[in-house]
């Protein structure tokens, strides 16, 4: 999940250099907004020097972004964690490392209670658990891909235009028994209705999942990845690169679902975060 050697993502890296070059200073990023709850994004803005440093959160290496000037570690904040102090591992481009602080406050999220016609999607057969188990594993390495250079942009358009039927972060029931908590968008648009990739980025996989459908998943870089699910087509495979508002495929019922619908998540980190935080300004209004 770290080959940089496709034509479109070599190309994309070889202008950044020219730029930098150019200009002699890093370009500068927009952010997305901060909101350090768990399942949002905490910036932190960097005690450095010029060159850009590394930073790691609970081991994991986090994106850091030139903001006007200042270097700034935009952390996704998991669901799970718990709110308080957090620490920040800071590493500069001369081998220091010392860290930083941040807290992450308390969020309540609201509860959903959905009720599912196929019962085995709700309580799945020993028979389905090896398939499940197998592809767990595949979505937590779709969802951890790290590659190192940064997005094109953290600002992302809508995969498909319609309401937002199911909020990030709900707390979900299915006929009753708790599951994990929601952790992306759910965006009502009829089956069939073409799906477009949030921004520019790299196919890491796809594929057929039990509980997700068909799905599909982009790196748009340095830990920020996009997950489209319940597609009733896919029309990009792994490896691919696409750009920006291009058709992926389109909505449908695959999976575990109540109707046709888009399931949106962002990653972060390998953390899911709130989507609304990196949607354009002009895709609120």
């Amino acid at each position: 999940h770290t080959d940089m050697k496709t034509p479109a993502i070599l190309g994309q890296w070889l202008l950044t250099v020219i730029l930098l070059t150019s200009t002699g200073k890093p370009l500068s990023a927009e952010l997305p907004s901060a909101l350090p709850v768990p399942g949002g994004v905490a910036l932190v803005p960097l005690e450095t020097g010029d060159a850009a440093p590394a930073a790691y959160f609970n081991g994991k290496p986090v994106m850091v972004l030139n903001n006007d000037g200042q270097y700034t570690a935009v952390i996704g904040l998991a669901l799970g964690i718990k709110p308080g102090p957090q620490t920040l591992e800071i590493r500069t481009s001369a081998g220091k490392s010392f860290t930083q602080h941040f807290t992450v406050e308390s969020k309540e999220y609201q509860s959903q209670y959905l009720t599912i016609s196929n019962k085995r999607k709700v309580n799945p057969e020993k028979r389905d658990m090896e398939r499940i188990g197998r592809e767990q594993k595949r979505i937590h390495m779709a969802l951890s891909t790290w590659t190192p250079m940064p997005p094109e942009t953290t600002r992302l358009h809508l995969p498909v235009q319609g309401p937002v039927s199911s909020p990030f972060g709900l707390r979900r029931y299915f006929n009753d028994q708790p599951r994990k908590p929601h952790s992306g968008l759910d965006l009502a648009a009829p089956e069939g209705s073409p799906i477009q990739a949030a921004a520019s980025g790299r196919i890491v996989d796809t594929g057929d999942y039990f509980f997700n459908g068909n799905t599909v998943f982009i790196d748009h870089g340095q830990g920020l990845v996009t997950m489209y699910c319940h597609m009733s087509r896919i029309d990009v495979d792994s490896g691919d690169t696409v750009t920006a508002g291009q058709v992926i495929g389109a909505v449908g019922k695959t999976g575990r679902v109540t109707g046709a619908h888009l399931h949106w998540s962002v990653s972060l980190n390998d953390a899911r975060v709130d989507p609304t935080l990196f949607i354009e300004k002009a895709a609120e209004d």
